[in-house]
């Protein structure tokens, strides 16, 4: 008989956003906060998907969220940002392309 071994190759019991995703997250977030449009955020780990939500304000529904879902990755994009009402605004494998959406945004605040 076998012995168990002390570290099984296991999936991660949750999914987490890379430093590297985070910080282009972070990058447009601190962005439209200078620019007065958005004040708060939350950062929610699950077990098949990370959710960094937007709030105009602390009491109410996210504006966006921001979800990486790596079973999508094959299919759709392990990336999607998503609006208030939850319709996809834009999904894809490359987060910074994604994040794009939302920078188009922000051009349009500034005028």
């Amino acid at each position: 008989m076998n012995a168990p071994t002390p570290f099984p190759n296991q999936l991660p019991t949750q999914t987490a956003f890379h430093r590297t995703e985070l910080n282009a997250i972070l990058s447009l977030y601190g962005r439209f906060v200078s620019a007065g449009e958005w004040r708060d955020y939350g950062i929610s780990h699950f077990k098949d998907v990370a959710v960094f939500s937007i709030f105009r304000h602390t009491a109410e529904h996210p504006m966006y969220r921001i979800e990486k879902r790596p079973s999508m990755r094959l299919k759709q994009g392990q990336y999607v940002v998503l609006g208030m009402e939850g319709q996809i605004l834009k999904r894809g494998n490359d987060l910074r392309r994604v994040l794009r959406v939302l920078e188009r945004k922000l051009i349009r605040a500034v005028d």
